[in-house]
């Protein structure tokens, strides 16, 4: 059994080092523990500082793509180097990484094939009541959304089996935590949590300037996501608020007429016919919207399928470099025998 643990780094120099001193080399039920760092279009030393520490693999964007992308390319990275169980940490320190061990303890058993640890919101001090406050606001659209009881949706400390990385395919641009969770539930993959600890704050949050900013895109992003994977839903509520509004100004209107002051309160009735219009036009982007979720759970399983002939040909992962300083270890055994098997594949059919 092979277990990599991958951490997106963006400009991490300074806290890389103190991030990987807490990660374990050895677990039980383990026969290897590689880590591997996805640098998301770094501008300092992160390479060079994690070469330094023993960092086994790197997978190194040639910009800067954002989380979603950076952690969507080291899944993709650790399944092709020969990962079992992945687990995604940030690089931070945020994380207490000692954890892991409890983390992948329901995976090695069998008991969960995606497991997402639980900081337990309110018990953390440097985090505000309004930014607790809305990561529980969160975590409840998501358990609503994805039909999961995980408390802590927005962690990032989370294990994954191999049969559930293979199926996760994050569209978001700005976050994965919300989206993967939601897929999963959608997917009837076997989701647990288990209560992690954290580590005191070395820096501030780089994804979130200031409260407003992370009001705001996880807002966004909360709303977005929801209305991807429950369209109808969301879009007929809003047509039916629209709809019971345009009720309550016709019945204004029709009052008044009753009273004989109909032709005084015409704007009644065009106001009314105006939200109806626009109750209809929500209703039908609320049908074609589902239409449209039908047919990108199918493109999701079609994007399995090609993880999985890719794996069984041997491509090997893009943007991959070894981390061992000097060159000294090679590219991986999963990756080298899985390249070799695929060259001899394409050979043989070649001939």
């Amino acid at each position: 059994m092979k277990l990599i643990i991958q951490i997106p780094c963006l400009n991490e120099e300074e806290a890389l080092p103190v991030t990987l001193a807490d990660l374990p080399r050895e677990l039980p039920g383990f026969d290897v523990v590689e880590w591997l760092i996805i640098d998301d279009g770094s501008t300092d030393r992160t390479i060079e500082v994690a070469r330094e520490h023993g960092v086994d693999h790197i997978v190194r964007l040639t910009n800067n793509k954002g989380l979603a992308s950076g952690f969507q390319a080291g899944l993709d990275a650790a399944l092709k180097l020969g990962a079992d169980v992945i687990v995604n940490t940030d690089a931070d320190n945020q994380y207490y990484g000692p954890d892991i061990a409890k983390l992948v303890a329901p995976v090695v058993a069998g008991e969960a094939d995606m497991v997402v640890g639980d900081r337990e919101i309110s018990s953390i001090e440097h985090f505000s009541p309004a930014k607790k406050a809305l990561q529980q606001l969160g975590s409840w659209v998501v358990r609503a959304a994805s039909q999961t009881t995980l408390p802590d949706t927005t962690s990032g400390f989370r294990a994954y089996n191999r049969e559930a990385a293979l199926a996760m395919q994050v569209v978001s641009k700005f976050t994965y935590t919300l989206e993967t969770i939601i897929q999963a539930g959608k997917m009837t993959v076997a989701v647990d949590h288990v209560p992690v600890r954290t580590n005191p704050k070395l820096r501030e949050s780089r994804l979130f300037p200031s409260m407003w900013t992370y009001i705001r895109r996880n807002g966004v992003s909360i709303f977005r996501i929801y209305a991807m994977y429950e369209p109808l839903r969301v879009f007929m509520t809003a047509a039916l608020i629209i709809g019971l509004a345009a009720a309550v100004v016709w019945g204004r209107f029709l009052y008044f007429f009753i009273q004989g002051d109909g032709s005084g309160n015409v704007q009644s009735l065009i106001l009314g016919a105006v939200l109806f219009n626009a109750a209809m036009v929500l209703a039908a982007m609320g049908v074609l919207g589902d239409l449209l979720s039908s047919q990108r759970i199918t493109l999701q399983r079609i994007f399995e399928r090609v993880r999985r002939v890719e794996l069984e040909l041997g491509v090997p992962p893009s943007h991959y470099e070894p981390g061992t300083p000097a060159g000294d270890q090679e590219p991986t055994t999963g990756a080298r025998a899985g390249q070799r098997e695929g060259t001899e594949e394409r050979e043989a059919v070649g001939s």
